[in-house]
């Protein structure tokens, strides 16, 4: 699945879960709810903005809500361990 594509299945999904929008999720991961409604409107962002964003739904993620299996987790970091 594309990066863009994504970011989108996990703000959706996440959204879903907490019965918020994308923009709330925007909103808590970025500091401006505008992000997933530019990537759907067909929009892009920066390599290092889309791994904030992967990073904040990795950290963010509800343990009772299973990840989607055909996106990939990031690698968690030696300081988390």
């Amino acid at each position: 699945m594309e990066q863009k594509q994504a970011l989108i299945t996990l703000a959706d999904t996440l959204a879903k879960h907490q019965g918020v929008t994308h923009f709330a999720i925007s909103m808590r991961a970025l500091g401006k709810g505008d992000f997933f409604k530019k990537l759907k409107d067909g929009g892009d962002c920066r390599t290092a903005t889309a791994a904030r964003v992967l990073r904040w739904l990795d950290q963010y993620w509800p343990i009772d809500l299973a990840w989607p299996t055909d996106i990939p987790r990031p690698p968690k970091s030696k300081d988390a361990a």
